[in-house]
């Protein structure tokens, strides 16, 4: 019998349909703005790509050069400071010629290049000093642009209409870049100068430069975004906006655990994670947020924020206070077919750029993943036992109760027992779990799965609401709500077993079609269900081995599906690659089933592709190539990096080698164990906010010891064999 063909929609499949250059661009991010450049601190203009300035995923900046007499620099190096707020670059002047001599030998300037973004504008200070033995004068020119298309054309999609770029405004140090967008806002990108150019137009500014050997000579430009609906960048003077950035850093750093170890390139990778999630994070009216990633999910998307606010609790609780609130905020309270929206259902992503004014994309506020319901659950519950904050919980609680009932009502329509999915907007995503690309759900045969579809993961997510909930009820005072809880999760383990469980494969099926028929591929999704807790002891061993063997384990991490299964391709975004967060997952729920060592091998394999990138940086995925002796990962082409969970999965991992556990006043570590290249750890501030400890956790051949460096009174320290 043919196979039946099914229909995808690729529409929001990110295109890549260019080779990018050798080097990786250089990102900053603040708020709901990012940035990408060249090595050079540069925007290019010549070649399609994704460099710019952009704000609520609207590019402002789209092209910037700097040349001296003409010419472009020479690069030297460059590397991103402060925590990931500066972006510093050192440049050199090439060979200047004047009638065919060499008027000004390379190397004689130095050109220092500074970059932060801060509040809305991207401020930037060029510093030249003089390093010659006579007087040199020069032209620095500064060309640019201003594109303004949105996000998503830069993603591939095409648009029939766009918004008019209007005449630009000129005066003697500033350039206005005005664009009226088809949703009626106007949006203006202002461009100003310090000290006055010699001579500025719409597209470029000339500054005349003689300096002394010896002497410095400074310029600043300075790049506002501003939307028409939005508070006007409030534009500080370099070294203010400098402060301020700093200032808002220290502040952060201090209400959290600081993780040091014997391993330099260790703290490294750790220190950059940090800086990562603190690059990412925008704080909003409800409390910081972690956006998923630059540049293709540099908004708030619920699942993402979820899972890094899971992975960072330990280290940083506020992290998931505020995911908590936002999401709480807009939970979706209506039916809205086209936005995938659902009463009590919890937002996939939102976006705020002029192609989601215009509904060209469904993603204003989008609610089209059937997964962040039951972990905001997973997350509220978690967040309450990590710091027994019940004043949140009370001010959320009917929000919870929201969530349970979408899960019961809308989540489980044909009332199986299971929660599944099918797409009620016409534009929305198919695919609406966290392998969202369109071809990431099939059968044995590589037939696609038709909806509605109950993902494995997905039930796991919700038996583990489910059972934290009833706890968190319980301490609450809701004990009828606590019973119902447990009985509902104890029946869908239950159930999950007879429906899921394949003992041909040894793992759970990825999931169930329409029809109720398995999903039965190998695939790390149930790598999740060792997370949550649904899988059954007995069946969690054997799903262990078979996650750490060679069909998915490359040497790199665990692969998203198996080598030999259907549909198998290491270059694929969902269906052979690695993804950092996916293993941490994995690993965490390895040591929930006492299989430490199993987390250590993880954590192992990261920490070494994390040599191989740059700045040691994770990126959203990589390929799912096998190991190979003197060669590091395989890059893919259009990973975000940096990404949220993937910052965030180093310190779920560890979390889990360590069997580490936290609750108010309470240290539990089950059986620690650290990596041959980890001799010891020190973790400072355990426990914030309110009572902490500091420990030192030192590596023996089989096993770790612990000692307790510091405590607060009321702080109890316990290690489990």
């Amino acid at each position: 019998m043919a196979k039946k063909k099914i229909q995808v929609d690729d529409r929001w499949y990110v295109l890549a349909t260019f080779a990018h250059p050798e080097e990786q661009p250089q990102v900053l991010k603040n708020d709901e703005t990012f940035a990408m450049f060249d090595r050079f601190g540069d925007i290019a203009a010549l070649m399609p790509g994704q460099e710019g300035l952009y704000h609520n995923d609207t590019r402002y900046l789209s092209h910037l050069e700097l040349t001296i007499n003409g010419a472009r620099p020479l690069y030297l190096g460059s590397s991103t400071e402060h925590a990931n707020s500066l972006l510093a670059i050192d440049l050199m002047n090439p060979d200047l010629t004047v009638d065919g001599k060499v008027a000004l030998p390379k190397g004689t300037l130095h050109v220092f290049r500074t970059k932060m973004l801060w509040h809305g504008a991207c401020y930037e200070q060029l510093r030249f000093s003089h390093h010659g033995e006579e007087a040199a004068t020069v032209r620095v020119e500064l060309s640019f642009d201003g594109d303004f298309i949105d996000l998503f054309e830069v993603r591939g999609m095409q648009r029939t209409q766009r918004g008019e770029r209007l005449l630009p405004e000129v005066s003697d140090a500033e350039v206005v870049l005005p664009y009226q967008g088809r949703d009626a806002r106007a949006r203006r990108t202002r461009i100003h100068f310090e000290p006055r150019p010699r001579s500025i137009d719409a597209g470029r500014a000339s500054f005349d430069l003689r300096i002394d050997p010896g002497e410095e000579h400074f310029i600043y430009c300075t790049v506002s975004c501003e939307c028409q609906g939005e508070p006007a960048p409030q534009v500080l003077p370099y070294a203010a906006a400098l402060e301020a950035n700093a200032a808002a850093r220290s502040q952060s750093q201090d209400a959290r655990c600081v993780l040091e170890t014997s391993n330099p390139l260790v703290n490294l990778w750790l220190e950059r994670s940090v800086s990562d999630l603190a690059m990412l994070t925008t704080e909003l009216p409800s409390g910081p947020y972690p956006f998923a990633g630059v540049p293709w999910y540099s908004t708030t998307f619920g699942r993402d924020g979820i899972l890094t606010a899971m992975e960072y609790l330990w280290v940083d609780p506020s992290l998931a206070r505020g995911v908590l609130g936002f999401l709480a905020a807009t939970q979706a309270t209506e039916f809205d077919p086209e936005r995938d929206a659902e009463p009590g259902k919890i937002l996939h992503e939102a976006r705020a750029s002029e192609m989601a004014h215009t509904r060209e994309i469904p993603f204003g506020r989008y609610y089209g993943t059937v997964d962040a319901t039951p972990l905001f659950l997973v997350l509220a519950a978690a967040y309450w036992h990590r710091t027994g904050d019940e004043k949140l919980m009370r001010s959320i609680w009917p929000n919870l109760l929201a969530a349970l009932n979408w899960i019961d009502r809308y989540g489980d329509v044909d009332g199986d027992g299971f929660v599944e999915y099918a797409r009620k907007s016409k534009d929305g995503l198919t695919q609406q779990g966290w392998k969202d690309s369109q071809d990431s759900v099939f059968h044995k045969d590589g037939q696609l799965a038709e909806a509605p579809i109950a993902l494995c993961e997905v039930q796991g997510y919700v038996y583990q609401g489910k059972k934290m909930m009833a706890g968190m009820a319980r301490a609450l005072g809701e004990t009828a709500l606590a019973q119902q809880l447990d009985e509902q999760a104890d029946t869908l383990q239950r159930r999950f077993q007879s429906a899921f469980w394949s003992d041909e494969l040894g793992t759970y099926a990825l999931a169930l079609d329409g029809a109720k028929q398995r999903c039965e591929v190998l695939s790390s999704n149930p790598g999740h269900c060792l997370w949550s807790g649904i899988a059954a002891s007995g069946h969690a061993q054997r799903m262990i081995d078979g996650l750490m063997g060679p069909a998915f384990n490359s040497g790199w991490g665990i692969r998203t599906i198996a080598q030999a299964q259907p549909r198998y391709n290491p270059m694929s975004y969902h269906n052979g690659s690695i993804w950092p967060h996916d293993n941490a997952l994995a690993a965490a729920g390895m040591a929930r089933y006492g299989r430490n060592e199993e987390a250590v091998r993880l954590l192992t394999s990261l920490f070494d592709a994390s040599l191989h990138f740059d700045l040691h940086r994770l990126p959203e995925l990589f390929c799912g190539f096998p190991r190979r002796e003197g060669a590091g990962p395989t890059l893919y082409p259009v990973a975000c990096s940096p990404q949220a969970w993937a910052a965030a999965a180093p310190f779920a991992i560890l979390q889990g080698c360590l069997g580490l556990e936290l609750g108010v006043g309470e240290v539990c570590l089950h059986t620690p164990r650290l990596p041959p290249f980890i001799d010891w750890l020190r973790l400072t501030r355990l426990g914030l906010p309110g009572a902490s400890c500091d420990l030192l956790l030192q590596r023996h051949e089989r096993s770790v010891g612990v000692e307790v460096l510091r405590k607060d009174a009321g702080v109890k320290v316990r290690v489990v064999a």
